[in-house]
């Protein structure tokens, strides 16, 4: 039955198991609405769980080495007017100082205005 259910939008575990309407993670412990997994699956998230969308303004959480370079994309560096990709590299967007890159939702902030 567990191979039907999607697996848990917190830890990936493939172990979920439904309980009345809700979807339950035996690892984490996350609970989650039935109806919302199947639609959650396209949603990119920042690293706190924000849904992102195309033109929003995020902050890099940590300091990125830009491959090939040896220049680093500092903390708090504020980026403007995202758009989201699929891939492993979901954000694209043009930093300044750097140009056009290619970012990981998960090492970003989204900034709530």
């Amino acid at each position: 039955m567990s191979d039907t259910l999607p697996p848990c939008p917190e830890c990936s575990s493939a172990f979920t198991y439904q309980v009345d309407a809700l979807l339950t993670c035996p690892e984490c412990g996350h609970e989650w609405s039935a109806e919302a997994a199947p639609a959650d699956e396209d949603v990119i998230r920042d690293s706190v769980g924000n849904v992102l969308a195309d033109g929003d303004t995020v902050t890099v959480i940590k300091d990125l080495k830009v491959k090939g370079s040896s220049s680093v994309v500092k903390v708090g560096t504020k980026v403007r007017g995202i758009r989201l990709v699929g891939g492993d590299h979901d954000i694209d967007c043009k930093i300044p100082g750097f140009g056009q890159m290619s970012l990981k939702s998960q090492f970003v902030k989204k900034v709530t205005e």
